[in-house]
């Protein structure tokens, strides 16, 4: 069901720019959390002859140190620190990977009403072409902006002071739909007018509201 909460405070006529995550808010986060908390501890688990539970508890430190920096989703990084080839465990599950419902009819729609859209992204090069090889929706933005390209992951204020530099959007007339709530608090902070939470990243999993901002659980509640 449509939430007129959403679309009377999201007005969509008055936004010029699109700022959009990309995994968990556009891709399901699905393929993601399969491949670092199933596939990751399989692999790390027979490389050094350990139980996968124990797999499981050496990589959550390991993931926990690194958490919000740029290592987090540094595929090179990750291919070093746990002596696996990561970039070529994650084209062995690719085809779990698959766009959120109605995000292609958002996209679409977005670019007929000639709305300026940009992905923003932690993500690494190498994932980012993974996905977009896969599911096409790269030709759908005027400009991808990874994290890499600035040096500074999205939790960093630096990071939004460089990319509006660097695509020029103008902060009060933008809308930023994002999953992760430290994420929405930065770009908040930095002065994004319209911020929207995107509650349900996984599609195996229940969605998650947020006491902060406004949220949607699937983009069809925008259209």
């Amino acid at each position: 069901m449509i939430s007129k909460k959403v679309t009377n405070l999201i007005p969509l006529k008055d936004i010029k720019f699109i700022l959009l995550d990309m995994d968990g808010t556009l891709l399901d986060k699905y393929f993601d959390d399969f491949f670092w908390e199933h596939l990751v501890p399989e692999k790390y688990a027979e490389k050094h002859n350990i139980t996968f539970g124990k797999a499981k508890e050496e990589l959550t430190g390991k993931y926990k140190m690194h958490e919000g920096t740029l290592n987090w989703t540094d595929l090179d990084f990750w291919s070093k620190e746990l002596h696996l080839d990561i970039p070529a465990l994650k084209e062995q599950i690719r085809h779990l990977i698959e766009v959120h419902p109605h995000v292609i009819d958002f996209l679409k729609t977005m670019k007929i009403h000639k709305k300026k859209i940009f992905l923003l992204t932690n993500a690494h090069y190498k994932s980012i072409e993974l996905k977009f090889n896969k599911t096409q929706i790269g030709k759908y933005f005027d400009s991808v902006l990874s994290s890499f390209d600035v040096g500074y992951p999205k939790e960093s204020l630096i990071f939004w002071e460089k990319a509006e530099k660097r695509l020029g959007f103008d902060k009060d007339k933008s809308l930023f739909v994002d999953d992760t709530e430290e994420i929405l608090h930065t770009a908040n902070k930095y002065g994004i007018k319209y911020i929207l939470y995107k509650a349900r990243s996984n599609s195996k999993t229940t969605p998650r509201g947020s006491d902060t901002f406004l949220h949607i659980v699937d983009f069809d509640e925008l259209l």
